[in-house]
């Protein structure tokens, strides 16, 4: 397979797991809409407007021990940048 094949097929990945979560968001009372969530119990999905907290939990919180946390806004992960200078120091 080809790179530009590969990303093609990445693209539309993420398309078709963008468009699962909005479906599974739309599809539950609005009452009971959040917004946030995982699809596939897997790919995480965060479509609430970002807030400086949330900016702050996901990519710099020296308190969790995980590189890759959830993204701020959007499908997939960022990384916890305080977790990559505490590896580069030691």
């Amino acid at each position: 397979m080809n790179r530009q094949r590969l990303q093609r097929l990445v693209r539309l990945a993420g398309l078709a797991f963008l468009a699962a979560a909005i479906v599974r968001e739309v599809r539950r009372p609005r009452a009971e809409r959040e917004w946030h969530g995982r699809i596939a119990g897997v790919v995480p999905y965060e479509l609430r407007p970002p807030t400086l907290d949330r900016i702050r939990e996901r990519w710099w919180n020296p308190a969790d021990e995980r590189l890759f946390t959830e993204h701020v806004f959007g499908l997939g992960w960022s990384v916890n940048l305080a977790r990559v200078v505490r590896l580069l120091r030691h």
